[in-house]
């Protein structure tokens, strides 16, 4: 069966992964309908979705700007106290200006988590989460921007600042650090892999917003720089655009994946390992390789009337 080979995959990472994947039609539909082929292993259970989350901003930013309520050359200044550290503008040394379209440049592309903090402000978390309910996203949930899961962090260890968090952090039992939070699916930021690619096909199907807008998120998307993941388990003629997430023993990713012939394909992937390192090499590839099974089994059985 598809999905123990999948689990195989993941084991054999030393992870537990969860994955969803369905063939999108681009401009036509959302997905497939009833019925339709799917890969689904885990695909109903919630999971921690942490920057994926920078999808359904983007995309809300997106529909603004298309119906004139920004302007996405509005100029912003990102200053120290913005500053998270990490990719884009949240590592700057210094202070820097860009525009709104320019932090959601930096969100999609390097996962800039203060440019997302800075377009969340701007656009409205309430608004944010009004969009996800408006696309049917009954499971998922979205608390807050980077910052607000930083702070969760900090309060829960008992650091007044990100240099203290960083002293008492690594001295916490394993099974304390497992307990935070923001790796817990029922109290932070969360979805399932099925929703998440329920979002995906509605953006390629140009029905999550205007189509201007869906076109921008496909775009940023396809500029992500991060291609260890996703991009790892297809032939080089195979494009992908998707989004990454990563939190201590947390790996995932999301996108669509192109084919030559026009096929596309929704994949959602999401692996948590036994150990809470930031980085693993393994599980990436696993990520990649399961991917790349899932899209394998459903070109390989398109037009024969099989679901699963």
């Amino acid at each position: 069966m598809i999905d123990e080979q999948i689990r195989r995959v993941f084991a054999g990472a030393g992870a537990e992964g969860q994955l969803h994947a369905l063939p999108v039609h681009a401009r036509t539909t959302a997905g497939a309908g009833p019925g339709a082929r799917e890969v689904a292993v885990g695909a109903d259970e919630p999971v921690v979705i942490a920057s994926i989350f920078k999808v359904l901003l983007v995309l809300e930013f997106a529909r603004q700007v298309v119906a004139g309520q920004l302007d996405p050359r509005e100029r912003v200044r990102v200053t120290a106290a913005d500053r998270l550290g990490g990719w884009g503008t949240a590592g700057c040394l210094d202070d820097v200006e860009l525009s709104l379209r320019d932090l959601a440049h930096f969100a999609m592309s390097v996962s800039d988590n203060s440019a997302a903090d800075l377009l969340l402000a701007r656009v409205g978390l309430d608004t944010v989460r009004l969009l996800a309910a408006e696309l049917g996203l009954e499971r998922t949930r979205i608390v807050g921007g980077p910052r607000d899961l930083l702070e969760s962090m900090l309060a829960e260890v008992g650091a007044r600042d990100e240099r203290e968090f960083a002293v008492r952090y690594p001295a916490l039992p394993d099974d304390r650090k497992r307990r935070l939070a923001v790796l817990d699916p029922r109290h932070t930021t969360a979805s399932t892999p099925r929703e998440i690619t329920r979002l995906l096909g509605l953006i390629w199907s140009d029905t999550a917003g205007p189509p201007q807008a869906c076109a921008f998120v496909r775009d940023l998307m396809g500029r992500q720089v991060f291609r260890h993941r996703l991009v790892s388990g297809f032939p080089d003629d195979v494009t992908v655009a998707a989004k990454t997430g990563t939190l201590p023993g947390l790996h995932m990713e999301a996108g669509v994946a192109r084919y030559p012939d026009g096929a596309c394909y929704a994949i959602a992937v999401f692996a948590r390992t036994h150990d809470l390192t930031a980085s693993r090499a393994t599980v990436d590839a696993a990520i990649g390789r399961a991917a790349g099974i899932a899209a394998d089994f459903l070109r390989a059985g398109e037009g024969d009337g099989d679901g699963r």
